[in-house]
């Protein structure tokens, strides 16, 4: 009998991810504080955007009385979010490649 505590689902899965990746060459590279805090600020600063985003967005749906506008105003939101998100990933992105790239 093994002095090994038994694993959980979530250790074994892991275990085999990273099997997977060693075996498909994949190497891991360790981020340094200055990415973390990097990071730390594009996430901050998309969260700002989007708590403005939000505020705006709540005037305009009370102002808005024609179901077409307010329809317009939703895809204008939607697609204002998505914007947000994909400069936070392409941003956050950036970031990771420089650790990459050392």
């Amino acid at each position: 009998m093994s002095d090994d505590a038994p694993k959980s689902a979530l250790e074994i899965a892991m275990e085999r991810l990273k099997k997977q990746d060693a075996d498909a060459g994949v190497v891991e590279h360790k981020l340094t504080d200055a990415q973390k805090a990097a990071i730390a600020e594009a996430r901050s600063v998309h969260e700002a955007r989007v708590a403005e985003l939000q505020i705006l967005h709540r005037a305009k749906q009370l102002s808005a009385v024609d179901p077409q506008e307010i329809e317009k105003v939703e895809q204008e939101y939607r697609r204002d979010l998505d914007r947000l998100a994909t400069d936070r990933d392409s941003k956050i992105r950036k970031i990771r490649q420089e650790t990459e790239s050392k």
